[in-house]
Parts: structure tokens; sequence; C-alpha cells
């Protein structure tokens, strides 16, 4: 007989945070539901946060004494629905169980390297996130893709893929050698393992015979990476497998726990836990990696479900502010979801919702740091929370908040204190401000000595406006990086501080109303209740888009979408509540940029047509002559619940009454007199005017003066936000001398500017270089051509871009137009080398050259003596490619494309010089114009970009002011380069007092290139004024090759190091260079003839450069000093990779180990990719173990990358550090030499030396040996 259920009538939404446990419950009787919040962990008083909350619940409303530390009783139990971050905690505190990861036998060190890029380019110490795993075992196996067009071994065994592709078993599974490995790994008391073979996502086999045999050895938790997601590239499937092996039992460990406490009634119940993808599972069904955005998924279908088509007809943005954290979100109808993210540092393949993240909430820290106002990105935490908690903790936005009147402590819980009972602590917080202010007026006195005093209010609320700012940034990436304009949405405010925030960050981004949830404190919990249950069901299926594929897409989404409705019927769901929706991942031929698209609403199943309407959406164009190809099929199919129901509140016949008295809050224009309301108490259409504050619980909800409050039908408040800006606003305008707080702002958006060209360069362009390994850099410029910001992509590009911008200024004078946009790559013109084209936008303003922005990017094709225009034997700068000093790519408005064809097309030849090693023979321009013609206007387009920001900043402040910012944030920058000086000249003397010269500090370094040119430096600095000179006087001369380097490339490593140096964050710009004068002798192959070869300077010299300059600031040990270029290809295609080695050791850090050093920091192919679009077999690509210097901190080792060539190719390799070492220092020992080879197939082994370029067979294998970094300090005997 079945139950009746209607006897339970409890129903509970439970959001388990790191600081605060939320719990929504429907229950009977009147009022029909309830809400808790209580802290995550309170040892002293529960064993479990959630369970307490439903404890407190069932007694308050039951009546009924319930133990807490009894069993739960169950019969009234309905459901119980959880987000929980036990698992997000697991893995940013690096405490989840001991794994042991099995990886394809040559790739032991894949997910060590991952895809080689370092995480901070200024941080020398190259700090990553610790591995997952404590052990690596390698499995003797091997699968390739069967090519088409490239010939299969003889007797090369040949099969179907489940995606229809074809793979060679190179070397199948060896069990018998792997049975013993696993058993140690047990016997050692692991008993988790992730396992990740090559390929395995088209031919799982060999991963589910490993998943078997450990099964039987005795590991608990197997995760294999063709289970969890059946996608290409091994590095983020890895990391997948990985995270769930790692997090899967601490979640089951956390559930036990949690379930343990009820009674036997519980498997009546259903409990199910919510999902990264902002779907619920059942408790038995939830694991690791879909586990990370547990809690935050629950608030995006909290504030989608209660706001779209309900409160607003817009587009909407979640906004999310926690304690440590904001997180941001779009919704328009349907969920944005990504299938790929990072969070501590892993790369997690799985379909997630896509939120971003940004360090700013309200425990984040408030500094004045380098003359600026400085909020987060770290955090107070609960413990010991603000300077208001009463606990010594530090000054915190909450403090500002506080202070300001925005939080009310009359409506704050009595809970602090030693004896937790005082409230929130004013008095504290004003003196912790006070502390402040001193060293704030101080420097402002400095600057202006007719500055007036701030007030400790007027400097809270800068805090506040820099916090602010920090938060827009996330929100204008997620909406105009793909397409949408920000001002067109509604902002749906949530989160224990954000309602304090939201009509500040609606009227910063344009936007005209906010919506706030009358459970915004807990609508993350209130959405586990709106969620539905959902199965997903995926597999890979490889084939150009057309009837006949789409057809057997349909087929094989009908077989996953009847496995993904069984569990929803095994589930209880109805036949009439389940939905199934068929996805397919498409990409262009060629890259991969892949979009997962929906099936189309007309029944037409013209997919195709979803995918380019999206991506004109986000790119701004389609690609011609491009075939789309399928990667994936899946399904998504949903249980309905509509379990929640919005309540209908009670028309208002009279006004809103405010509480007894008013209350004092802070606004730019000072103290204003602020009525109070309780939320509970207003009525449907009650209107509020602002200023005011409406109190939702502990939740605030500050109505900014000329903002109006409306409560909706569902007691949820809508603010009308003014179009025109409020006096406190306008008196923005008014500043032109540097305000500390506005030089904040201006550097968040000077910089965010920078990063919005970077990301419509990204999107826009087609090539892999671009695209995927992000070779590229845009910035921003003064009408000077003074940097004002340059987005750290490529190091080797910054600072450089200003010599190539005021080249052009000085080229074109008055010739210069409206309309106008200018191309370069001659080193002589301020270029690096001939593969990175700059394209240059200036500004006018009526007829005023106003400002300039320009975008650098390196194309993987600009003619020259072999295919990707990278020659290891160039002797002169003719043999290198097409090469611009100046040209308008676009005048008066029109693309000049016949002009520019003409230019990149055509022949050179040497007419100047005779006796040059190839004289007079004509050198191919561009092998590929149709994708330069592409990237140039992806260029184009990423600077109107910034033409466009910069023109809603100047909207905002005035010309006047945004141009006195770029130069006020200049100065900034130089003030804190002058200050590092000041401390390296100091340092410089304690370390070795022979150094000082009077006032000045002389230290000198030198090293060699492999052809024993020098580069030698004298660094003068003077420590009273903070000011050096870089004297490279004693450098070589210009080389018969083509390392040398136009004086672009020294200053760019010579800005990146003082930025390492600076142990601020501080903006890249043009004052970091204004303390330094640079001298290098003309002639030296640091300022070489225009006529020079130059492509090797810009990625081996830049990287010698920065280890003298490092070196003679005694800061870290030489890093491996090279690049590593290699490129091969034949006239059909093209490759270009740069490969990792190890970092310098410093004074108290050891070295990196298979990472970008200093002046690149371009992404490594995924070893998959690699396999699928080109002609080879990756036999290792892992560390090369002791190659690191040894010392009392040991450098990084290098790596090896060994490459069989399936079809002759021709194979250039450009590197250094093959003769003389990384040099260690303080008595470090040296990094191991790098080391080329070529594995011929008749068994010799060739060295190759440093350059070279080879016609390689099939078969034949390239074993590049990457150099290690230097040691530091004697080793420990």
């Amino acid at each position: 007989m079945a139950e009746d259920r209607t006897k339970r009538q409890f129903r509970f939404c439970i959001d388990r945070g790191g600081t605060f446990t939320d719990v929504y419950a429907e229950v009977p009787g009147e009022p029909s539901w309830r809400t808790v919040k209580l802290l995550s962990v309170d040892p002293a008083n529960y064993d479990d946060a959630c369970r307490e909350g439903i404890r407190r619940v069932l007694e308050d409303v039951t009546g009924e004494k319930i133990s807490r530390t009894g069993k739960l009783p169950t019969d009234r139990i309905d459901w119980i629905r959880m987000g929980t971050t036990v698992a997000t905690n697991a893995l940013l505190e690096r405490k989840g169980e001991r794994t042991a990861l099995c990886i394809t036998k040559g790739f032991k060190d894949l997910l060590e390297i991952g895809n080689q890029a370092r995480p901070k380019i200024f941080d020398l110490t190259v700090a990553k996130p610790s591995n997952l795993y404590e052990e690596v075992i390698e499995a003797d196996e091997r699968v390739v893709p069967a090519l088409k067009g490239v010939p299969q071994r003889e007797g090369a065994n040949v099969v179907e893929g489940i995606s229809g592709e074809m793979v060679e078993i190179v070397k199948p599974l060896d069990q018998d050698s792997l049975k013993p490995a696993l058993q140690g790994l047990v016997d050692r008391g692991i008993r988790s393992l992730a396992v990740v073979f090559l390929h395995s996502h088209v031919y799982p086999d060999h991963e589910q015979a490993v998943a078997q045999l450990a099964e039987t050895l005795g590991f608990e938790q197997v995760s294999i990476s063709s289970a969890l997601v059946a996608m290409v590239r091994a590095v983020p499937r890895g990391f997948t497998a990985t995270v769930d092996a790692y997090l899967t039992p601490v979640i089951r460990l956390y559930l036990s726990g949690f379930l343990s406490g009820f009674d036997e009634g519980l498997k009546d119940v259903a409990v199910s836990f919510m999902q990264s993808d902002g779907g619920l599972t059942p408790e038995h069904r939830f694991s690791g990696h879909k586990a990370i955005l547990s809690g935050p998924a629950g608030g995006v279908v909290g504030f989608a479900r209660t706001t779209f088509g309900m409160e607003t007809n817009q587009p909407i943005i979640g906004f999310d502010m926690g304690g440590t954290s904001t997180d941001v979100s779009r919704y328009d109808g349907s969920y944005e979801q990504v299938l790929e993210t990072q969070t501590a540092g892993v790369i997690i393949q799985a379909p997630q919702l896509a939120i971003n993240t940004v360090a700013a909430g309200g425990g984040s820290i408030l500094k004045f740091q380098a003359g600026t106002f400085k909020v987060g990105p770290d955090s107070v935490s609960a413990h010991p929370g603000p300077v208001c908690y009463r606990k010594g903790g530090q000054l915190a936005v909450t403090d500002a908040n506080l202070l300001l009147g925005r939080v009310i402590p009359d409506y704050f819980p009595y809970i602090f204190g030693p004896h937790e009972n005082e409230p929130l602590d004013l008095e504290g917080t004003r003196k912790a401000f006070e502390v402040l202010a001193p060293t704030i007026n101080s420097y402002r006195r400095e600057q202006d000595s007719q500055s007036k005093e701030m007030s400790v209010e007027q400097i809270a609320l800068g805090f506040l406006d820099v916090a602010n700012e920090a938060m827009c940034r996330p929100i204008r990436q997620l909406t105009e990086m793909k397409g949408y304009e920000t001002g067109k949405h509604s902002l749906a405010c949530f989160g224990g501080a954000g309602p304090q925030h939201a009509c500040a960050i609606a009227r910063a981004l344009g936007m005209r109303e906010v919506i706030i949830h009358r459970y915004c404190g807990i609508l993350s919990a209130y959405g586990m209740g709106l969620a539905d249950v959902v199965e997903e069901a995926q597999e890979p299926y490889a084939a150009v888009y057309g009837p006949d594929s789409l057809a057997e897409a349909q087929k094989r989404a009908a077989k996953l979408a009847d496995a993904a409705k069984q569990q929803l019927r095994i589930q209880g769901f109805k036949e009439d509540d389940i939905r199934a929706e068929m996805l397919l991942n498409l990409r262009y031929e060629g890259t991969d940029t892949a979009m997962m698209i929906r099936e189309p609403e007309d029944s037409s199943g013209d997919f195709a047509a979803g995918f380019l309407k999206q991506f004109r959406q986000e790119y701004g164009f389609e690609l011609q002559r491009k075939a789309i190809l399928i990667s994936d099929v899946r399904v998504h199919a949903t249980g309905i619940t509509n379990i929640l129901r919005p309540v209908v509140l009670d028309k208002a016949k009279d006004d809103p009454q405010a509480e007894g008295r008013k209350h004092q809050v802070y606004f730019g224009s000072g103290w204003r007199s602020t009525s109070v309301y309780l939320l509970e108490k207003l009525l449907w259409g009650h209107t509020i005017p602002g200023p005011a504050v409406i109190m939702n619980g502990n939740s605030t909800i500050l109505v900014e003066p000329d903002c109006k409050a409306t409560i909706t039908k569902y007691g949820n408040v809508h603010i009308e936000i003014a179009a025109t800006q409020s006096p406190e606003s306008e008196g923005k305008k008014s500043i032109v001398k540097v305000d500390v707080i506005q030089l904040s702002i201006f550097n968040n958006r000077f910089m965010g500017i920078a990063e919005q060209m970077g990301r419509t360069l990204q999107r826009t362009s087609i090539s892999t270089n671009i695209k995927e390994r992000l070779d590229f850099s845009c910035a921003l410029f003064s009408p000077d051509g003074g940097l004002v910001a340059n987005a750290p992509h490529v190091p080797v590009h910054l600072g450089a871009m200003s010599s190539t911008v005021r080249w052009q200024l000085q080229h074109w004078g008055k010739n210069l137009k409206e309309g106008d946009v200018l191309v370069t790559n001659h080193p002589a013109a301020g270029g690096s080398h001939l593969p990175d084209i700059t394209v240059i936008t200036p500004v006018f303003k009526e007829k005023e050259l106003i400002f300039f922005v320009a975008s650098r990017g390196h194309h993987a094709e600009i003619g020259g003596i072999t295919p990707g225009s990278m020659p290891p034997f160039s002797k002169a700068i003719w043999e290198e490619g097409a090469a611009i000093k100046a040209f308008k790519l676009v005048e008066g408005g029109a693309f000049q494309e016949d002009g520019i064809i003409s230019i990149l097309t055509a022949e050179t030849r040497n007419t100047e010089e005779e006796g040059i090693e190839n004289s007079g023979h004509a050198v191919p321009g561009t092998r590929r114009v149709e994708d330069n013609l592409s990237d140039l206007k992806a260029q184009v387009a990423a600077n109107q970009r910034g033409i466009v920001l910069i023109g809603e900043l100047i909207e905002q402040y005035s010309l006047e002011v945004v141009q006195a910012y770029m130069h006020h944030v200049q100065a900034n920058a130089e003030e804190a380069v002058r200050e590092m000086l000041k401390s390296m000249a100091h340092h410089a003397v304690s370390q070795s007092p022979h150094a000082k010269h009077g006032d000045f500090v002389v230290l000198e370094a030198e090293d060699y290139m492999d052809d024993g040119s020098t580069i030698h430096l004298k660094l003068t600095i003077d420590g009273v004024k903070g000011e050096a000179d870089f004297d490279f006087e004693g450098t070589s001369p210009e080389v018969h090759s083509n390392w040398n380097a136009p004086e672009a490339v020294t200053a760019a490593a010579i800005i990146y190091c003082l930025r390492c140096l600076v142990d601020v964050d501080i903006p890249l710009n043009q004052g970091c260079l204004a303390p330094v004068s640079i001298h290098i002798p003309e002639g030296c192959f640091l300022s070489p003839s225009d006529r020079a070869a130059v492509v090797g300077g810009n990625v081996l010299t830049s990287q010698r450069i920065t280890d003298v300059v490092l070196t003679a600031f005694q800061a870290c040990a030489c890093s491996q000093g090279c690049m590593n270029n290699l490129t091969f290809g034949d006239a059909t295609f093209g490759y270009y990779e740069t490969i990792a080695g190890g970092s310098g050791a410093g004074p108290t850090w050891d070295g990196t180990s298979g990472v970008q050093c200093h002046m690149t920091n371009t992404r490594m192919t995924d070893p998959e990719i690699f396999e699928q679009r080109y002609p080879v077999l990756l036999h290792r690509f892992g560390l090369r173990e002791d190659s690191g210097g040894a010392g009392s901190h040991k450098g990084g080792d290098g790596v090896i990358r060994d490459i069989e060539f399936r079809q002759p190719v021709t194979v250039s390799i450009l590197s250094e550090r093959r003769v003389h070492a990384p040099r260690g220092l303080a008595g470090g020992k040296d990094g191991a030499r790098g080391q080329n080879y070529l594995l011929k197939t008749d068994g010799r082994r060739l060295y190759l030396g440093g350059k070279n370029t080879v016609h390689v067979k099939a078969g034949e294998r390239l074993q590049i040996l990457t150099p290690g970094g230097g040691g530091w300090g004697s080793p420990n005997p």
C-alpha cells in the first residue's frame, strides 16, 4: 500500500556556506514558512549545521522538544534539498582524500605542467596550487587518432571509437605490469584513484579495464575520465577525474555523517543535492566534480526563477555578494552554462552554470597602499572578521558600511564580544578608520599642499566606491564579452552584503532597475526549492555537420535520452513531468572554439542556424568557407518539480510606515536623515523614495538618493535607478587634481578597458596563436603616446608598444586624421619582431587627438624563408617576412584591403648589401594572407571596443578628467617604482657594502648568448631619489644572425623586471619607466640596424636581458632563459609552439618546474588536440628530473618533449641555453643546459644544437630537453 504523504508537510531548502548555513522551510500552519541562519561550524553547540537548522524548525513549529544529540524524527519530512560548499572548501584547503593518478606512460607530469602558463605573470616565486594526487603511476598503453592522409604503420591495429573516429591501438594495456603498481598504492593506504588515458574519450576500453582491476584490488573510489566527461583535451579531463577522485570520498563522508543523524525513516525522505549545472541529483549520485558550484548554483536558480518573467522581462544579471567574494551570472530565459572552468588552480570540465567570481565581498580587507585605495583580494574571513566583530580583525568593507550608517547595529544580532552578547562595534570601527586617516591625509598633502583633510566618512565611502568598481568589472566581462549591452539588463541583487551596494552598482553600469528578493539573504537556499532534478548524458561524436550526420546525432541522442529519463523514473518522476533536450557541441573546422547548441524550439532541427547565430552574437562575424563540425552529443533531461510557489501579498491601502526614529546615513553629499522600514510590514504597491533603508531580517537594503523602491506583488523590492546622476556623482566631474579614491577607480577602469580589448581580440580572431595560445596584448595610451594601461597578456609586449605608438606619432604628424588606423611591425619603428603586428588607432574629438588604443598579436605566418616565419638561420630582416614601418590599414574609415594584401604577399629580396647569404634570392611573402586579414580585422575591432569604452568613461567624467587621470596613474606607478628602487638600494648595500658610492649604488651583471655574445649591464641606483640608470655599455655588436633585439625589447624586459620587484599591485604604464634611464650603445645587438635579423631577439634575447637585470638586483637565480621555439609543417599546414622550462629559485623559494618563464606566458596545445590536428605522436611530455640547479632552494626542472612525426615535414628549432647554463645565485648551482636531438629511424641520435632546420621523415623523432632554473644558496651538505 502506497504511503500517505499528506502527513509529510515539512520541506527543507538548505544552503551550507563557508560561514553561514541558511535554511528555508515550508511548514504546516501560518505562517507557512520559516527561515533560519546559523553558523556553519559551531562545535560547541551542534555537530552539523544543516541538521541543527532542521531540528530548530521542527521544534518551533510542532512545539515538541527535540534533542540536539538524538536522531531527528523524519515522519513529517517530505524532502530535503541542499547545496553545500563542503567540496569547494576541501579543494581550496587541499583537504580531500588521499588520491593517486594513473595516466598513459610518458605523461606522469602532464597535470603538473597543465597548460604551462604561470598563474600570475609578475610573481617571481611562480606560486602554483599543489597537486591533488599524492602519487602517479604510468600505464603502458597507447592509442592515437588514425588520421586521414597519414600513412598507417605496417600491421596497425585500427578500430572505430565511440565517436565514430578511427583510432590506432599502438600499445594494448599491459595489466600485468600495472597490477603490482596499483597494489602498492593500496598497501600504502591510498584508496582513491583517478584514471586518464590519452584519447580515452574516443576509446574508453583501457580506462574501463583499469577501473575493474582497481576495484578488485580494494580501491573505494575510482574516477575514470571518459565516464565523467567524454570530451577531447586530456588536461582538463584529467583534472576533472582527479577532482572527482579527490572530493567524492569527502562528500560521501559528509553525507554519511549528515544522514546518520536522522532516524531510520529517512529512506522515505527525498534527499537531493544541488549540482554545479543548476540541477538537483539524489544524494547517492552526488559526486565531487559536479559539486564545486553547489551553493552558488542555488542562488542563480533562485534569482532566475523569481525575477525573469515575473518581475521583469529584461535579461537579468545576478549579483551575489557574500563575505569573501561576489558571484555574478546572467539569465535571459535559459541558464547560461560553460563546459570548463578553473577553481583553486584546477581545470574542471563539466557542465556548469556560467558564474564569474571576483575577490571582493563584505570581508574584503581595506588598505591604503602605494598611494591608492585597495579593496581585497585578501579577506578577513569569519574569524577574526572585520573590526566590528570585536575579535581583533582588520578593516573590511563591512566596517565601511557600518561607519556610514548602511549597517545599523540595532537590527543586527547581538552575538559579538567575549560573551557573544554585544552589538557590532561602531566605536571600534571608527577608531580604526581614525588610525588610518592620518596616513592617507599625510600622503595627500605630500602630493598637493592645498588638499583638504579627508574625514573618516569620506575615506570609508572612497573604499566603497573602489569596491563597487571592482565588482562592476566581472559584470561588464560577463555581458560585453558575449556581445550584450550591460545597461540593458536588470540587476538581481542578493547575498548578505549585496543589497547595500545595489543602487551604486546599477548606476555605475547604466542599469535602470534593481530587483531584490524578499529572501535575498537566503536566496541560494530558496533556489534549491525552485530547481529541477537533472540528469545529463553525453558522448563524443565526430562528423561534419550535415543531414546524414545530424540524423546519426539524433539517433545517438535518443539512446542517451532514454537512459536519462529512466534515471528520473527511478526517482519517482511521472512521464508528464520529464523533459529531455538534445544539444550538439559544434565548432568551425580548424578551430577549438566549440559551442553547445540547444535543439531549436521551432522543431526544425537546424542546429547550424543556432550555431551561426550564437557565433555572430559572441564573435561578431562568421567564418566563410569553413565547415561546421560536430564534436559531442549531449542530452539534458529534467524532472519538473514545481514545489515552491510565490506568495502574493495583500495590496497596500495606506502609505508605508517608517520605524520610530530616523537614522543618519552618509552619502557623497554628506550625512542624510534616512527613514528605516521593515520589509515584513510592507505590502504590495508601497512606494519608498530614497534615501531610505529597508531592513529585511539581517540584510540591509539601501535605497540611495534619486532612487525609488516599490514593493511588488510577491513581496520583492523593485528599485528604479534615476537616469540622471546624483549631485554627488556630478561632483566627481570637477576632479582634475589627483584624488586617491578616483585614482584607484581609474586604475581599475583603464585596466578593465585594456582587458576587454583583449577579450574582443581573442573572440574575433581565428588564429590559434591569438585565440588559444593568447599571444597578444592590448593597451591604451595618452595623446603623447605614453602607456596608460597594458593588460598583462604577454610580458615581452609590456611597455614596448609605447615606442611603436610614439614612432608612428612622429612619422605621421599632422597627417593623422579621424578614421585612420595604422599598422606596423618593423623593429626600427618600435616593433619587436615581424610576426608581432601592431594595429594602432588614434582617437580624435573635435579634430583634436585625445588618445590612442593599440593591439599587438603574433601572426602565425608573415612570410620569410621558412613556414611559420620563425627561421633559425635568418641573417637579415628581409629573410624574415613582410616588414611594415608605416601603413594606414584603414584610411578615412575605409579598410585598405588591396594595399595590405600587396604588402603582406610581396616577395622580398636583398637589394642593399652584397655578401649576405642567399643575396638576391626572392623570399616569399605570407603564405596565409586570409588568416592575416582576419586577425588584422580582429585587432581593428579590439581597438574600436577600447574607443567605445573610453568614450563611455569620458561621457561619465569629462575628457578633461579622463586625460588628467591618464597622467595621474602614470605618476602613481612612477612613485611605486621609485620607492622600490630606494628599497633595493638599501638592500643591496646591506648585502654588499662595497656597492655603495655616495648616494649611489652600483651593481653589475653579465651573461652570454650561446654564440658568446655578451650582455653587460651596469646598474646605478640613486637611493635618495629612487632613480636607476641601466647602462648596457660593453654589450657585443650586432650579430650576423637573428637574435638581435630592438631597443623596445630591452625596455619591455626592464619594465617587466621592475614590475616583478614592486611588491604591490600597480598598473602597468609609462610611469614605471619614468625614474629609469636606459643607455644602449648604438650598433650593439640590443640596438641593431634596421636591416638586422631580429626574429630571435624577441623570444631568446629578451629572456637573457631579464636574467641579467634580475641578477644585478640579486632578486633570483636565472630561469631557463629561453622560449624553446618549435615550428614544423609543409605546404599544407604549419604549427608553432613555445615550450616551458624551469624557473629560477630565490632567497625564500624553490624554482617551479615545467612553466613558462619571464617574458612569455603562452599556453601549450593539449596533447589530444596536438595529435588530432597534426601528423604527430607525442611519446613524452614530462619534467626533466634533476635539471634544476641545486641549492638551499632548488631551481625548477625543465621538461622533455618527445615528438614522432607521422609524415615528412620541415622542422625548425630556435632555442638558447644550449651552451651557457642558467646560472645559480648566492652559491646556488647552475640549471642544466637544454638539448635538442633528432632520432633517426636507423637508430642514430643526432644532436641538433640550439638552432636548426631539418627535413624529417615519417617515423623520425624530435626530442627537446629544456633548461632547468638556477639554484639559490649553497646546497645543504
